[in-house]
């Protein structure tokens, strides 16, 4: 199905560039890697526009002049009711068009800093049909490497399965940004919840899970919410976490961003800050050698960024690790009958040219991530426990944009530069992110000629973004897909608005001239009064709202009523199956997670080998 005419109209191709003609195939790329429910809603939107336009002009968008898309768009704008349907849209066209501009003119991705350390890697194409291993670990990001490594160098067999693929360095900087986007998340980048509001919810599949495509942002866990989950949860590998956060931080080299590189996103933030007293700071980050090519969370183009693949994994195969892609895990093989209860046996792997292949090992770490890991463990005969999936927390979040006299050129410099701590007591965390443009969750207001002018202005646009602290809204459902529900709390919702407030305050405080709301109705204000009224007649749930960082759904804790797994991350009801990666965590842990999690992983692990060394 083309979309020229959809494209034309929301971008106001006027036929004086190239680069708008470009965009429709850049949309069926993006289109091509999304679910299914996702593209359906996308094709429906996009019908339910040229059936208007031809209710109102007789003619579809594709056959319509200039002038008249333009009509018809005014036309749906001025329908309040019509707005979410624009947005639906925008999305992806501006995720597409964003690359197109780049292209046109868009900064370097810079040169390698180092080659990529190498890997033991073998495609699921080329596995025997049936191996043995000490161990095996399902999923290669933070909590997957960390996994590994600690198991390996203890002297263990160890393999790796991941489901996605392995991509270096180098072929990131040969490829164009969205490109990578569409391969190096699940569903394409269109993960989303189903719920009131629903929430993108982008996660990576690939070499490096996640890591690959995170902003690179380093926190420890807050001590308060180390405290909470101890003494609320009972969780002890909380006891010794600033030992495992030490050399999470030693591994990745985490360290203050330098200002050379922090770009002008970074010091809009930390001006405003400081005018306001509030405080802000550059982030700690795991990326020595940054160049500022505001491009992490499509792949590091330098391999500056020590994301997993290029920091812990090669470790662990170095200690003899190996790792297996395009690998599948269709279950955990048990065997029910083992003297002390039912004892993990290995697993089953699917693979597209034949039955698949079996590993058996007596040792199964599951690393799959909040959202897959119930699935798997439900496939797999293991999800009787009460909570399984349930407890998922998303980090919700929300931007805003302010806009300046002269130019900021956001997506020069560092992708997530600054934090401001002023709200973070209120569980409300706010990061001066911008990325390369239509790729960040900050949707342009507008369509049409609108749209078009302020793409072409967004060179003056400085970007915040916030995420709260939430409580455990969501749960995981299924065994195959990514089904997620997930229901937003009356005291997040409230922590969400107090959020675009607080970021307009920042941006008018650093000299913006306008702020752009994110709020459909009302998409620009020009001072901090307005947007105090704004911001009071609005709800949460017409904000633009994304989501990250997903936690919880297998949590570990001392009730076996109330967790999944105990305070060691063992799985309950059956022996050898840990639990090491986000799902662990018993609650959201008020910060971007790598630290976290590599900290949660390792401590399980090394809680595993003891025991085994001491058999």
């Amino acid at each position: 199905m083309s979309h020229t005419g959809l494209v034309a109209a929301l971008i106001a191709d006027d036929g004086t560039t190239d680069w708008p003609r470009r965009v429709p195939d850049r949309l069926e790329t993006v289109l091509s890697a999304m679910p299914a429910a996702a593209r359906a809603g996308f094709l429906a939107a996009a019908g339910a526009v040229d059936a208007y336009a031809l209710a109102r002009t007789g003619r579809t968008l594709a056959r319509l002049t200039a002038l008249e898309r333009q009509s018809v768009l005014a036309g749906l704008a001025a329908r309040p009711a019509l707005l979410p349907l624009l947005d639906l849209l925008k999305v992806p066209v501006l995720l597409s068009a964003g690359t197109e501009r780049m292209l046109d003119g868009g900064p370097p991705a810079g040169t390698l800093t180092r080659a990529d350390p190498p890997l033991d890697l073998t495609p699921a194409s080329a596995w025997p049909s049936r191996s043995t291993a000490d161990a095996v670990v399902i999923g290669s990001g933070a909590g997957g490497a960390v996994a590994a490594r600690t198991l390996a160098r203890a002297g263990l067999d160890v393999v790796v399965l991941e489901e996605g693929s392995h991509h270096s360095t180098e072929s990131f900087g040969r490829r164009a940004p969205l490109d990578r986007f569409t391969e190096l998340y699940r569903d394409g980048g269109a993960t989303f919840t189903i719920g009131s509001p629903p929430l993108l919810l982008p996660v990576g599949r690939a070499v490096g899970g996640t890591t690959l495509v995170n902003s690179g942002t380093c926190y420890r866990t807050p001590d308060h919410v180390l405290s909470r989950w101890s003494k609320d949860f009972g969780w002890t590998p909380a006891d010794d976490f600033g030992r495992h956060l030490n050399e999470a931080e030693r591994t990745l080299r985490v360290a203050t961003q330098p200002l050379d590189v922090l770009g002008a996103n970074g010091r809009v933030a930390l001006a405003g800050a400081r005018a306001l007293g509030w405080r802000a700071a550059p982030l700690r980050r795991n990326a020595p050698g940054c160049r500022g090519s505001c491009q992490c969370v499509v792949g590091c183009p330098t391999g500056a960024k020590q994301s997993v693949q290029l920091s812990v994994l090669p470790d662990a195969c170095a200690a003899g690790a190996r790792i297996v892609t395009e690998a599948r895990v269709e279950r955990i093989l048990v065997d029910p009958d083992r003297p002390g209860g039912p004892r993990a046996a290995g697993v089953r792997v699917r693979r597209e040219r034949d039955g698949g292949f079996d590993i058996l090992a007596p040792l199964v770490v599951v690393a799959a991530g909040a959202l897959q890991t119930p699935q798997l463990l439900r496939r797999s005969g293991l999800g009787g426990h009460p909570r399984l999936g349930h407890n998922l927390s998303v980090h919700p979040a929300t931007s805003v944009a302010g806009r300046f006299a002269e130019p900021v050129t956001a997506w020069q410099g560092v992708l997530q530069s600054v934090g401001v701590e002023e709200h973070h007591d209120a569980g409300i965390l706010i990061e001066a992110t911008a990325t390369p443009p239509g790729m960040g969750s900050f949707v342009l207001p507008g369509a049409g000629g609108e749209l078009r002018r302020e793409l072409e202005d967004a060179g003056r646009l400085a970007t915040l973004g916030a995420m709260i602290a939430d409580r455990p809204g969501g749960r995981v459902l299924g065994r195959h897909g990514t089904a997620v529900r997930y229901h937003l709390d009356r005291r997040d919702a409230g922590r969400l608005l107090r959020a675009v407030l607080a970021m307009g305050e920042l941006l008018f405080a650093a000299g913006a001239e306008e702020v752009l709301t994110g709020i459909p109705r009302t998409p620009r204000v020009r001072s901090l009064t307005e947007l105090r009224d704004v911001v009071a007649g609005t709800g949460a749930r017409r904000l633009h709202l994304s989501a990250y960082h997903p936690t919880g759904t297998a949590a570990a804790g001392a009730s076996p009523q109330r967790f999944p797994a105990d305070p060691q991350g063992r799985l309950r009801g059956v022996h050898g199956v840990l639990i090491a990666d986000a799902s662990v965590l018993p609650s959201c842990p008020q910060v971007n997670p790598q630290l976290t999690v590599m900290a949660a992983a390792m401590a399980i692990t090394e809680n595993q080998t003891k025991a085994i060394m001491s058999r």
